[in-house]
């Protein structure tokens, strides 16, 4: 989501000492050296924490010096334990370049391709689909195998007990092709299970030691590990959630589940180590990072994003490499460019953050230009309206304030559709209804408005309406798996 040479003069006059500095910041373009620029990323995303938009732990690195490394708010609410650089916050998908990585160091050794057959890789796996899914459709997103995240049978598992890596795929990974393998990108949680059980079987050793010994040990890291509720963990976040704007306990997730795909515990500061140990063949040789930074479908790679986006001076583009996640009560995101070796690191332990948003405007700063102002979010003034004055009350206030207030206030679809899914989950369907049904006509062109729309519907009982709006979101995005899900639910 690093190493600059120090400028050093010997024996020079002031004169000679600052053109020369002028020079190399010209010719090379370079980011802003770090005592200008660590405030103003302290004050950014201080004003995000004081609007209950952020809490956790932030990492800033420039050409292997860290430039922020701080703690905001609450590791642990009821204790008054403060996060902290070495707060250790479930991570959730970015641990998928951890898996990938060890993937890659099994293909160097000849021990795998990346055209290797899932079935041949995993023997007890099913032929049929097994023998036409590959290692490389696992990786780059496009195998075709449904996601279990998206899975009512697992959404309605409530084993409380750790389940075994090949138990979850036999259980919930070994779904029918829902296309064929590498004609589309959607993006899969069961890829990176499947693989983690493929490190697993292919070393014949548990995921975590493999991982320990390959990519922990050798690049520094040792505050990385797999979560598991019941192990004692010392400097461990709680994660929180904020429906209504009141903080609560996340729900519990059984950590074993993700596995592979999303059950890692790290701190910011052993992400900033994984950074610079990928700059090097520490972990992968150059041919190999050469291929798992190569973007494919979806603007993906082999374990990890790779956009070219216009973040450098003068809107410049620039590779932007990294990977976001996010898994109950927790929300992070990891960021690199690698043309001025910088690194974003943003952990936050209380819900769904707005992080990308945080990452541009520290790229903003780094470059010397003046990130767009925090916002405040608006459901949060919605809710409070539709407590005392109802669901038409909070429609009319919306409309009001999107058109006399647009800079104050966040109008992004996710506001109305986190609104949407508070009243979901308080009951309140039909102002819930009212409220998606506003979010669709905001953003008729978005295809999450209309699905959230179509899931209320379900929960009032209207089919019809459910499945036209279902419909209408595939349309607008063909990938969406869930309306996939559900109209095939309809249907039935």
């Amino acid at each position: 989501m690093v190493f600059m040479e120090e400028v050093t003069t010997m024996k020079n006059t002031r004169r000679i000492a600052l053109r020369c500095a002028l020079v190399l910041i010209a010719s090379l373009a370079l980011p802003a050296f770090a005592g200008d620029r660590a405030a103003e990323i302290d004050a950014l995303v201080s004003r995000y924490f004081d609007l209950n938009q952020f809490n956790g732990s932030v990492l800033v690195a420039q050409e292997g010096s860290v430039l922020l490394k701080k703690g905001y708010g609450m590791a642990d609410y009821e204790w008054g334990i403060p996060n902290a650089p070495d707060t250790k916050h479930r991570i959730g998908s970015i641990t998928k370049p951890f898996t990938a990585v060890l993937v890659l160091q099994l293909i160097e050794e000849g021990k795998l391709a990346l055209g290797t057959s899932l079935s041949e890789a995993l023997p007890y796996y099913r032929k049929d689909t097994g023998d036409r899914v590959t290692i490389r459709h696992l990786l780059n997103h496009t195998s075709g195998i449904p996601s279990l995240t998206g899975l009512p049978a697992l959404q309605a598992d409530l084993r409380r007990t750790p389940i075994p890596p090949r138990e979850i795929v036999e259980t919930y990974c070994m779904g029918d092709l829902e296309f064929e393998p590498g004609s589309r990108y959607r993006y899969n949680n069961s890829g990176f299970v499947l693989l983690g059980a493929v490190v697993e079987q292919v070393t014949g050793r548990p995921y975590e030691e493999v991982l320990r010994e390959r990519i922990l040990r050798p690049a520094g890291m040792q505050d990385t590990l797999l979560d598991r509720t019941e192990a004692l963990i010392e400097r461990r976040a709680s994660g929180y959630e904020r429906p209504g704007g009141a903080l609560l306990h996340a729900p519990y997730t059984n950590m074993s589940i993700p596995f592979a795909a999303g059950a890692l515990l790290s701190t910011v500061e052993d992400l900033f180590l994984l950074d610079r140990a990928l700059y090097g063949e520490t972990l992968l040789s150059t041919s190999s990072k050469d291929l798992m930074f190569t973007p494919g479908e979806g603007d993906y790679g082999l374990g990890i994003g790779v956009q070219r986006r216009p973040v450098g001076p003068e809107g410049a583009e620039r590779t932007v490499l990294g990977h976001g996640g996010g898994i109950e009560g927790f929300a992070t995101i990891y960021r690199r460019i690698p043309e001025e070796r910088l690194c974003v690191v943003l952990f936050n332990n209380t819900g769904g953050a707005p992080l990308g948003a945080m990452a541009d405007g520290i790229f903003d700063i780094l470059y010397g230009r003046t990130p767009p102002p925090p916002r405040r979010p608006v459901w949060e003034l919605l809710w409070e309206v539709l407590q005392e004055r109802g669901a038409e009350e909070a429609v009319t206030r919306y409309r009001e304030l999107r058109e006399g207030h647009p800079e104050e206030y966040d109008f992004g679809e996710n506001q109305l559709n986190t609104l949407g899914y508070r009243l979901l989950g308080a009951g309140r369907t039909g102002d819930a209804i009212r409220v998606f049904s506003l979010n669709v006509e905001v953003f008729p062109e978005s295809f999450n408005p209309y699905d959230s729309l179509g899931e209320a519907y379900m929960a009032s009982g209207d089919k019809e309406n459910a499945v036209k709006n279902y419909a209408r979101s595939l349309v607008l995005n063909p990938g969406n798996a869930n309306a996939i899900q559900m109209l095939q639910r309809l249907a039935e």
